[in-house]
């Protein structure tokens, strides 16, 4: 969702700085790897990988936008947009890209609430078109569900699909709770989300910024996008302020990975970044956000 004022007046400065820099990010695992400049793509607000098409990304916008996916090259090419039919844009706020059955998915999560008022939320599964041409999409599957105690912002989900798992985390909670659903189709059932933990080590403002700018500092460890590497190893987990890696052990469950503090970055310079996405192969992470135009950061992570 859009942020507060203070944040707006920061995001060209902060696009400026990432184009014109003699010298990479003070990151050492980010890379600028493209532009959307498209203009139907000004509000990023999930991204995932295609399985199905090399060097593709999908991606769609927040809400108040068309309910469309798109297909954009790893440079930020527009290669194809698809309208979807059976569902509304309520608030779309995440994508992720999962195989099953020797099948490509992907699932596009309807569940932000920034004024907490839903009752209930949906997830929508579509099989990737064999095709990168103009066209539409219907859910293969829809997963309608709720909140065990009432309506809470949420804008990372990300899919185990060995595990037939969900996993959702809460935006504004501190820390961030970590929700789990069913993956499999529930036929119209409306199930309740169960919560099965809480994200340590998630980077704090610090005193400076709260007192320079209160409002931006409250924005800094909001949680607003998330993925699950292709080995099941990693989640990665996306906030305004930072990039954090979440490593589960063999045999270990997410909710024991997360109660662990995680490998944490600096977000590169991405305006209002709330999208993120590991590569097909799981080398690194693609990383955007709600700008026009808005950059394309590669991410990859320490081994």
């Amino acid at each position: 969702m859009p942020p507060r004022p203070s944040l707006r007046l920061l995001l060209p400065a902060a696009l400026l700085l990432c184009m014109v820099a003699c010298s990479p990010p003070q990151l050492p695992f980010a890379r600028l790897a493209g532009l959307v400049s498209n203009r139907q793509l000004d509000e990023i607000s999930g991204l995932a990988a295609s399985h199905a098409h090399e060097d593709v990304l999908w991606a769609h916008n927040d809400s108040g936008n068309p309910a469309r996916l798109y297909a954009i090259s790893l440079r930020g090419r527009l290669l194809a947009r698809f309208d979807v039919v059976g569902a509304k844009n309520i608030d779309w706020e995440d994508l992720a890209s999962f195989t099953l059955d020797g099948r490509h998915y992907l699932l596009l999560a309807d569940t932000g609430d920034n004024a907490g008022r839903r009752g209930d939320f949906v997830l929508h599964v579509f099989e990737e078109p064999a095709a990168l041409v103009d066209g539409t999409l219907k859910p293969a599957w829809s997963i309608r569900a709720r909140w065990p105690d009432g309506p809470r912002d949420c804008e990372a989900v990300a899919v185990d699909a060995s595990a037939g798992q969900v996993l959702l985390i809460s935006k504004k909670r501190v820390p961030p709770e970590l929700f789990s659903l069913p993956l499999a189709d529930p036929h119209g059932a409306i199930r309740e989300a169960r919560r099965v933990g809480r994200l340590e080590g998630v980077p704090q403002v610090g005193a400076e910024l709260k007192r320079k700018d209160p409002q931006l500092a409250s924005l800094f460890s909001q949680v607003t996008a998330a993925d699950i590497s292709p080995d099941r190893h990693t989640l990665a987990v996306l906030t305004y302020g930072s990039v954090l890696f979440y490593r589960r052990n063999d045999g270990e469950r997410w909710p024991e990975a997360v109660a662990r503090a995680p490998e944490a970055h600096d977000v590169p310079p991405i305006p209002q970044a709330e999208a993120l996405a590991w590569s097909a192969g799981g080398a690194g992470l693609y990383a955007s956000g709600e700008f026009s135009p808005a950059p394309i950061f590669y991410l990859v992570p320490q081994q």
